[in-house]
């Protein structure tokens, strides 16, 4: 609720007042009675109470005042604003693999990052970006699970972003193709879109699951389902934090991964490249953290509708009490000037 004038230019007339004001006291009133004596006259100025005429004036100003606000027509408004969401319908596929523990995307010593810790950041980062957009997510390895369907809730989607580690399902293969299959799931029983989007990251090859990448890119294809493919990490030797028997990540007592040795790390860029090309998406390779954060920065810059807001306001008009107050303040200027203040002809 918001107080205001609806013709403001009115209110420039409230500088008139004190001209007015200053005026009359520099011409002053006219005699009333003519005395034949000045004596006469100081012992009529002496049995005054009050100036009648200075009282009488003040009221009329004020009266003249509470018009001119009512002629600015003073109201109170009550609106509400309804958003037109932009419709852009985005899944994203995170691999939550055993080689998503490789700590090559670490930023320094003093900060141990595995991969998977540096894009639950990024993700982060690029989900609090998009407030507008209907966001899902699933995190896959051996087999693909549903983190949260679409959802426009997305402080519940980051709680669950914040819960997935790695070890949480078995983290010895990789199922791309499930993974992508399941997203499009997700997406196209999503209705009223103008776009929609799989951002896929993974660091490794497609060596489970019953469905092939391809396969998979083919099916989002034919619902309109644009894929955005990025490969994480390095190929090669690289350092790895400590797996425990179940294949859970181990960290030690200040949350910092705990480095466990050195292991090859691979990647089908080729399958990847390929997805990305059959959808009319795009294919990334991040080396490190400052690559993955500048790749989401794009594809969030890629992916974007302008927001429409519309405004509704309703308004209750006041103009009427500043007119009833002058009438009341003119109605008692009246009574006094014909009554106790009565002037003689």
């Amino acid at each position: 609720m918001n107080f205001e004038f609806n013709n403001p230019e009115f209110l420039w007339l409230l500088l008139a007042l004190p001209i007015l004001a200053f005026l009359r006291s520099k011409s002053g009133k006219g005699a009333t009675l003519l005395f034949s004596s000045v004596a006469i006259a100081k012992v009529a100025m002496k049995r005054r109470k009050t100036r009648m005429g200075s009282l009488l004036f003040t009221l009329r100003i004020l009266a003249l005042a509470l018009i001119i606000v009512a002629l600015a027509r003073p109201r109170l408004g009550e609106g509400y604003s309804e958003r037109e969401e932009s419709g852009i319908d985005i899944m994203l596929a995170v691999d939550v693999s055993g080689s998503m523990s490789a700590l090559d995307f670490s930023r320094g010593a003093n900060e141990m990052l595995t991969r998977l810790d540096a894009v639950k950041r990024v993700v982060d980062e690029f989900i609090k970006k998009r407030p507008n957009d209907r966001i899902g997510m699933i995190a896959f390895a051996a087999n693909p699970f549903l983190v949260s369907p679409i959802t426009l809730d997305h402080d519940w989607l980051l709680k669950n972003l914040d819960r997935l580690e790695i070890g949480v399902i078995d983290g010895n293969r990789t199922a791309i193709g499930s993974a992508i299959a399941m997203s499009v799931n997700c997406l196209r029983e999503v209705k009223n879109s103008k776009s929609k989007v799989i951002i896929l990251l993974t660091d490794g090859e497609n060596n489970a699951g019953k469905i092939t990448p391809l396969a998979a890119a083919e099916a989002a294809k034919s619902f309109d389902i644009k894929i955005y493919t990025i490969a994480a990490g390095e190929n090669g030797i690289v350092p790895m934090a400590r797996l425990d028997e179940s294949g859970k990540l181990l960290r030690d007592n200040r949350g910092r991964p705990v480095y466990g040795g050195d292991a090859h790390s691979s990647m089908d860029q080729s399958t990847l490249e390929n997805i990305a090309e059959m959808t009319d998406g795009k294919f990334y390779r991040a080396m490190d953290f400052a690559q993955l954060r500048s790749i989401y920065n794009q594809i969030d810059k890629l992916e974007k509708t302008s927001v429409k807001l519309r405004s509704f306001t309703t308004y209750t008009e006041l103009f009427a009490w500043p007119v009833i107050a002058a009438l009341i303040l003119l109605g008692l200027e009246n009574l006094l000037a014909n009554t106790r203040y009565r002037t003689l002809p």
